[in-house]
């Protein structure tokens, strides 16, 4: 059986404790409640790919991977510049990067899945 990446990543519950516990805010806005969840087996096999690539520290395919994502949306979860980055999970047949990426949260490990070029968002959960 192989094991998928990241399998010690905590989930969003411990990143909302991390949260607290340093000082920061957990906010129930109306954008935080559009991040959901999906099980790590519902991914589409390209983030599989991604998810590999990061562990493995690259190459990555776009220069544009592994860049700070700035989370002008605000649907994830607020913190500092620099804590989230982006990889993009490439789409069959498109020309370009396409809209799926995950984006990781460094401090907590937490990865998240969007395929609709941010407008929502989805934490990856290794556990289903």
């Amino acid at each position: 059986m192989r094991f998928p990446p990241r399998i010690t990543r905590i989930g969003a519950a411990a990143a909302v404790l991390s949260a607290l516990l340093v000082g920061g805010t957990v906010a129930a806005t109306p954008a935080a409640a559009a991040v959901g969840s999906i099980c790590y087996s519902d991914l589409p096999s390209q983030a599989y790919d991604t998810l590999e690539l990061i562990e493995q520290g690259g190459p990555y395919p776009y220069s544009q991977d592994g860049t700070v994502f700035q989370n002008r949306e605000g649907i994830l979860p607020s913190q500092s510049s620099g804590y989230y980055h982006e990889y993009t999970v490439i789409t069959p047949g498109s020309s370009t990067r396409g809209a799926r990426r995950i984006v990781t949260g460094e401090e907590t490990q937490e990865d998240y899945y969007t395929a609709d070029h941010y407008e929502s968002f989805d934490l990856v959960d290794y556990g289903c």
